[in-house]
C-alpha cells in the first residue's frame, strides 16, 4: 500500500504515518512547516520531507490513499492534485477507521479527560500485556509511539470532537463507530466551529447515535450537562448506559489513596477529575475482560499523560507542574485539584489564553470565577497568536474583567512574566503553568528549577 500525507507534521497525522510504516506501507508526506518533535520522529523512521513545502508533484495514479490533515486548506495544491487524479481522500479518523473495521472499538469522548482516560486504560492493557491498538494525543511512559495499528483484535481511540479535515466537517469522534464509547463530561469549546454551546452539545448526543447496534455508552453522572442528554437521548434504546461518579478516596500527606472493596490503593495521580478518569477507564476494561482487582493492581503505577498534571520537579516545600489545560472548565478543574492535593500551600496558577476559543472575545466571559482557587493568578498572551489566528487582540483589563479577578496578574512579556515566578519567595508554594501552548517559548524545565532552588 502506498500512502501519501498532507500535512504530515501535525501530532496526530506524523504518529499515523509512523504506524503505517511500521506496519509495511510505502509512506510519504509534505508539510509547509514541521517542528519538534515530529521532526525528530520523522527523521528517525526515514520519513522526514526533503524540504518544507507542498509538492503535487509527489502525488500520481498509484498512491493508494492520500490522507488530509486538518492543517491544510481547501485549496492545498496537493490537495487539488489528488481531486484531479480521482485518489482516495481520508481524513486520519476515517482511515483509521479503515483499519480497525475489523475490531472491537474503543472511543473516548468529551470536553476534557480524553487523553487521561485513554491512557489509563492503555496502561492498565500494557501492564497484562494484552494485544491492543491504540490512538492516543499524548505520550505516555512505557509507549514509543501515540498511534498503533496491527492485528490486534481491539483499538483504544482518543475521540477527538473538532473537525476531522478542511473538506470534511464531521467531529473526529463520529468516524470511529464505537462498541464501547465514553463521554467524560461537556462543556463548551471550539467556538470557532460550535458557536453556540447548544451546537456544541449536539455533538455529543449524535456520537451516541454513532455507536454500534448493541453498543455500551459509559458516561459522567456528575456532569449536569451531560447527564440531561444522555437522560433526553431517547433513539437508541439498544445502547446500554453506564453512569459513573467520583470514587471514595482520601488524601494524606501529598498523595492520594482510593478507598475500596475495604482496602486502599495508592495512586501517583490526583485531583477529583483524575478520579472520575480512573473509575471511567475501570469500566471500560471492565468490557475488555479485566477484572476491578486487577484494575486497581494496575493503576497504581499510572504516573499520568505528558503534560496531563505532570510534576516538572519538587522539593520538600514546593511542587511545579505543567499542564495542557485551556478551556475554562479544564483550567477550574486543574486548579481545584492541585490546591485540593497540597492545601497548606500557597498556589501561583499562570494560564495561556492560546486556542480559538480562549482569543475569542465573545468566549472570554466563560473563564469567569475559574481561578478563584488559586492564590496567585496570571493569565499571559503572546500578541503574536491573535495574528496568526486573525483574531481581534484585547488587553489586561478585558482579561482581568472577564475572570472576575481583580487580584490576576495579566503580563503579555514572555521575560517579565519568567521574572514575576522567579522573585516569589514564599516557601511553602506550588507554581502551575497551563497552556496548549509554549508560553513564548519560555524553558518550563529552567523555569521550574529556579522556581524550587532559589
Amino acid at each position: 500500500m502506498r500512502v501519501h500525507f498532507i500535512a504530515i507534521g501535525g501530532a496526530a497525522m506524523h504518529n499515523l504515518a509512523i504506524a503505517l510504516h511500521l506496519k509495511g506501507y510505502e509512506v510519504s508526506g509534505s508539510d509547509d512547516a514541521i517542528y519538534e518533535p515530529s521532526r525528530t520522529r520523522l527523521a528517525k523512521h526515514g520519513l522526514l520531507p526533503d524540504a518544507d513545502g507542498w509538492r503535487p508533484e509527489l502525488l500520481n495514479d498509484k498512491i493508494d490513499a492520500v490522507i488530509l490533515g486538518m492543517h491544510a486548506r481547501a485549496d492545498n495544491p496537493e490537495l487539488l492534485k489528488a481531486q484531479s487524479l480521482g485518489l482516495k481522500i481520508y481524513s486520519y479518523p476515517e482511515y483509521v477507521y479503515e483499519q480497525a473495521r475489523n475490531k472491537k472499538r474503543v472511543v473516548i469522548g468529551g470536553s476534557h479527560g480524553k487523553t487521561t482516560i485513554t491512557s489509563m486504560i492503555l496502561h492498565v492493557l500494557n501492564y497484562y500485556q494484552k494485544d491492543f491498538d491504540y490512538l492516543v494525543g499524548a505520550q505516555i511512559a512505557g509507549f514509543e509511539n501515540m498511534v498503533r495499528l496491527s492485528d490486534a483484535p481491539v483499538i483504544v481511540i482518543e475521540g477527538d470532537e473538532y473537525l476531522a479535515s478542511p473538506i470534511d466537517r464531521r467531529p473526529k469522534f463520529h468516524l470511529y463507530k464505537a462498541h464501547v464509547g465514553v463521554i467524560s463530561g461537556v462543556a463548551w469549546d471550539h467556538i470557532n466551529v460550535f458557536p453556540t454551546f447548544d451546537s456544541y452539545k449536539a455533538q455529543f448526543s449524535k456520537f451516541i447515535d454513532t455507536l454500534e447496534r448493541n453498543g455500551t455508552l459509559i458516561y459522567c453522572a456528575e456532569d449536569e450537562v451531560l447527564k440531561k442528554i444522555v437522560a433526553q437521548h431517547t433513539s437508541r434504546n439498544d445502547v446500554r448506559k453506564i453512569p459513573y461518579e467520583t470514587p471514595l478516596y482520601e488524601i494524606r500527606e501529598g498523595k492520594t489513596y482510593l478507598v475500596t472493596a475495604g482496602k486502599e490503593v495508592g495512586l501517583e495521580v490526583f485531583g477529583k477529575h483524575n478520579l472520575q478518569n480512573l473509575t471511567a477507564a475501570r469500566l471500560v476494561c471492565a468490557q475488555l475482560d479485566v477484572s476491578e482487582e486487577d484494575f486497581y493492581a494496575a493503576i497504581a503505577s499510572f504516573s499520568g499523560a505528558a503534560k496531563r498534571l505532570e510534576k516538572l520537579g519538587e522539593t520538600a516545600h514546593k511542587a511545579v507542574f505543567k499542564d495542557f489545560a485551556h478551556s475554562p472548565s479544564k483550567l477550574k478543574a486543574t486548579v481545584e485539584a492541585v490546591k485540593s492535593q497540597y492545601p497548606q500551600r500557597s498556589l501561583i496558577a499562570c494560564i495561556e489564553l492560546h486556542t480559538f476559543s480562549s482569543l475569542n472575545e465573545n468566549f472570554l466571559n466563560e473563564y469567569s470565577g475559574t481561578f478563584n482557587g488559586a492564590d496567585f493568578a496570571v493569565v499571559y498572551i503572546d500578541q503574536k497568536t491573535f495574528e496568526q489566528k486573525k483574531l481581534k487582540p484585547f488587553n489586561g483589563e478585558d482579561v482581568m474583567k472577564a475572570f472576575g479577578n481583580k487580584n490576576l496578574l495579566f503580563y503579555d512579556n514572555p521575560e517579565k512574566l519568567k521574572r514575576y515566578i522567579e522573585s516569589f519567595e514564599i516557601s511553602d508554594c506550588n507554581l502551575l503553568m497551563m497552556s496548549s501552548g509554549t508560553f513564548g517559548s519560555i524553558d518550563l524545565v529552567t523555569l521550574a528549577n529556579s522556581f524550587l532552588y532559589r
